[in-house]
């Protein structure tokens, strides 16, 4: 009878190791990932409360602003009528992952986009209004859940 050389049974029992070593690594790092979640998710978090912090102060004649969840990809829009024309600053921030995106509009028609990265830093945009009208601005992003927030007042 034939004997197997005393190796085989070795290097069969070492590649299967290596080949579970993977997965179960990746598992290990999936568990790892999952126990340490923030403890308060965007979907529990006080708005009003994180304003405070990420967008404390409001400049004078601020004509439109806005701060919530963008838990979905819905846009969120707010309008103000009757914004003289003018240069005006957009300040913008948000919290979260990725980056929040805000259009603004004239009468229906499109002036600007600015966009926040969610890291809680003010980011700013410059938007000139050629003509009096209803200012719309829709907030949104692809990497919702996120918190927002922003106003729009003259420039300085």
């Amino acid at each position: 009878m034939p004997s197997r050389p005393a190796f085989l049974p070795c290097a069969r029992t070492a590649a299967a190791v290596r080949r579970s070593l993977p997965a179960a690594v990746v598992a290990g790092l999936c568990l790892a990932v999952a126990g340490c979640s923030p403890s308060n998710p965007v979907e529990n978090a006080d708005v009003s409360k994180w304003r405070a912090t990420a967008m404390p102060s409001s400049p004078a004649g601020v004509v439109l602003q806005d701060s919530g969840k963008i838990l979905n990809r819905d846009r969120i829009v707010q309008e103000a009528a009757r914004v003289p024309a003018g240069n005006y600053t957009l300040t913008a921030v948000c919290d979260g992952t990725g980056k929040a995106f805000f259009a603004v509009s004239l009468d229906g028609k499109a002036l600007a986009e600015a966009g926040a990265a969610c890291n809680g830093r003010q980011e700013t945009t410059r938007i000139r209004l050629p003509a009096a009208g209803r200012v719309e601005i829709s907030s949104s992003s692809v990497d919702a859940p996120l918190l927002y927030a922003y106003q729009l007042a003259p420039a300085q």
